[in-house]
């Protein structure tokens, strides 16, 4: 995902540079005794680890200032760690790219038995095959959510209850998706009911995909220009993911109303990953226990909206009337999920140059 899910710009960096700033990577010429006592998290801004009140009270706890730099796409963040080995300790990843950072040599395993909250993970998360390699579990899982449908409420009455939404010419010009290819297929696959990880029928998606030309008031690439454009009345009906309408609704007071389409919605789950050569792999994992603990869920759910903790510790401790809960309880809804698998380099570039042909269609 699921995205997912996330950004707001790029952050600067303390102590940095503008030479360094300027690149967003290579040496950092900071002062050795202060960069031996922080850890660098690499990661999609306004995504739960660089909450605030999160980091302070992380470095209270370990004495070690927590610094945060920011992705635009998952290939951007294989891109700085290929790039710039040594310099990130802890890296959030959505599952489907663990085995490749294993493959190239990323990231490295952690240790279970430093880990107070591991016992309390689900295990068909923490155990997952795209986590676990040789005996060895290279990614503590962390959350899951689902990206689906939203509605302005004050202007679509009733809700609707399917993906044809978005192809609905009474919503022309006021329809959103995210600019991604991989979520484009799926979204197009649902909507031919197909295999949403690998569909057969290739031209049946991009017609699908090219009909909805009419409708796109924009392709969207951020929680901030979601929620711009929903203030300014931009959009009738939009992909989006579940805890984004959540915060959209606790945090903005958006008109925005989840949708869950008949058709189906996107599962994801993402982890959190100790880099391969971390400067500081044991605060790393000190810092991805307080990420996966009640302590800092339950607060973020609460505060903040977030999508669902893979620890179930944590969700125990949600009060019954939290929207998760209700979601995860609703069995017609949980039925609708279909998780994202694994797909080969060669498939992602035909989804991303198909998208691309699309998108230039679009522009037209």
């Amino acid at each position: 995902m699921l995205p997912r899910r996330r950004l707001f710009g790029a952050a600067t960096l303390a102590g940095l540079g503008a030479a360094v700033m300027a690149i967003g990577l290579g040496a950092f010429s900071l002062d050795a005794k202060a960069a031996a006592k922080e850890i660098r998290v690499l990661n999609w801004q306004g995504y739960g680890t660089d909450e605030a009140w999160a980091t302070e009270i992380f470095e209270k706890k370990s004495g070690y200032k927590v610094v945060h730099d920011y992705f635009t796409s998952e290939q951007e963040m294989l891109t700085k760690l290929r790039t710039a080995p040594g310099t990130y300790d802890v890296v959030l990843m959505n599952a489907t790219y663990v085995p490749q950072a294993i493959k190239e040599g990323l990231v490295q395993p952690i240790d279970p038995a430093k880990f107070t909250n591991f016992k309390d993970l689900t295990p068909a998360l923490r155990d997952s095959p795209l986590f676990v390699s040789d005996g060895k579990h290279w990614a503590v899982s962390w959350v899951w959510g689902m990206t689906a449908m939203s509605a302005n409420k004050d202007k679509v009455k009733p809700a609707p209850d399917s993906l044809e939404a978005l192809w609905d010419p009474a919503h022309a010009g006021k329809v959103s998706i995210r600019d991604d290819s991989w979520e484009a297929v799926h979204w197009a696959a649902l909507a031919t009911a197909q295999d949403m990880s690998d569909p057969a029928d290739l031209k049946k998606i991009k017609d699908k995909l090219m009909a909805l030309k009419p409708q796109i008031r924009m392709l969207w690439t951020s929680e901030d220009d979601w929620n711009k454009a929903m203030q300014a009345n931009q959009f009738d009906v939009a992909t989006y993911w579940v805890s984004a309408v959540w915060r959209a609704q606790r945090k903005f007071n958006l008109p925005v109303e989840l949708v869950i389409p008949k058709e189906g919605v996107i599962g994801w789950f993402d982890g959190l990953t100790v880099a391969k050569d971390a400067p500081h792999a044991d605060v790393a994992q000190q810092f991805i226990d307080f990420m996966v603990s009640p302590e800092f869920y339950v607060r973020w759910e609460t505060e903040v909206g977030a999508p669902i903790s893979a620890n179930a510790a944590a969700d125990a401790q949600l009060p019954a009337s939290d929207p998760s809960r209700a979601l995860v309880a609703d069995k017609a809804v949980m039925d609708r999920v279909h998780f994202v698998r694994p797909i080969s380099d060669e498939r992602k570039k035909v989804f991303q140059e198909m998208w691309d042909e699309v998108k230039a269609y679009y522009a037209k």
